[in-house]
């Protein structure tokens, strides 16, 4: 198999990736979910971003310069990601990008940092409500089966049940993993809180949520119908005020359930701020699992 989806990813890495990108893309990943749980490796200089709190002040002090210590995993992680389904992953961020798209962007950014440190990736989705599901592995080969599968699947899928896999996920996984759940604003909110409950008490659970294109100015694309919306609608100020009204509505309340179960999340829009956003919402969640 021609590894197209991974070469892509791989390079947009490299094109994006930032200085406090780094500190996770050169080793600091191994970290991320084990807290101080972890074996000291050796210090690396601080880069901006760091905890405060891997600072070794005594080393600083000896060589004149702020450095941080580098941890080891004791154990490898399982890492499962979950995708959203359904025409709406067809649609347009607010960057213009198809949604699907993003979503196996970072999906795949994942899943390469979780390869270079030699953990297991597997992936599941339904399509309509017929379960896809990708064993865990730790091969590029894999990564690539599961991304171009879901791309494919995707084109034509029309209903989306993200419950559905996710009640997959909950009745035949027993070992602990690290679930990522690529859905969008609308996907959250229909996620069921007693669900998110059961899942917790076993895994740690992440969300990526892909933006939505604003409903004016003319772009919008109605993905069922397979047209655009007329002009004379998306110009609608009243219509657009009631479309912001409800997506800050959306928000608010996806924000709030989340923050209940202290569940940690990121919003993308484009493949370009993708490394940032991601580094982001891994290192949130390695200072929750520290605190």
């Amino acid at each position: 198999m021609i590894l197209d989806y991974v070469t892509k990813i791989k390079a947009n890495i490299a094109i994006h990736t930032n200085i406090k990108a780094t500190s996770i893309l050169d080793g600091s990943y191994n970290s991320i979910f084990m807290g101080r749980s972890l074996n000291f490796e050796d210090l690396r200089e601080y880069i901006p971003g760091d905890n405060i709190r891997d600072i070794d002040w005594k080393a600083s002090s000896r060589s004149r310069m702020l450095l941080v210590k580098r941890y080891i995993a004791e154990k490898k992680h399982n890492i499962m990601i979950v995708f959203d389904s359904g025409a709406k992953m067809n649609a347009h961020t607010d960057e213009m990008e198809i949604k699907k798209d993003v979503a196996i962007y970072s999906a795949g950014t994942l899943a390469y940092l979780a390869y270079s440190n030699g953990d297991f990736v597997g992936s599941l989705y339904n399509v309509d409500g017929k379960m896809r599901f990708f064993p865990l592995r730790s091969r590029l080969y894999d990564i690539e089966h599961f991304l171009s599968s879901y791309d494919k699947d995707i084109v034509n899928s029309q209903k989306s049940d993200l419950n559905k896999s996710l009640e997959y996920l909950m009745k035949n996984f027993r070992r602990k993993m690290v679930v990522f759940v690529v859905t969008d604003m609308q996907g959250i909110a229909s996620v069921s809180e007693q669900l998110l409950k059961k899942l917790m008490c076993q895994h740690d659970i992440l969300f990526i949520s892909v933006n939505d294109v604003d409903f004016t100015g003319g772009h919008t694309f109605k993905v069922d119908s397979n047209r655009y919306v007329p002009r004379f609608l998306t110009d609608d100020k009243k219509l657009a005020k009631m479309e912001k009204e409800m997506k800050q509505s959306m928000k608010e309340k996806n924000s709030k359930m989340l923050m209940r179960h202290a569940i940690i999340s990121t919003e993308v829009g484009s493949k370009e701020n993708l490394t940032y956003k991601i580094t982001e919402l891994l290192e949130r969640h390695r200072y929750a699992n520290i605190r």
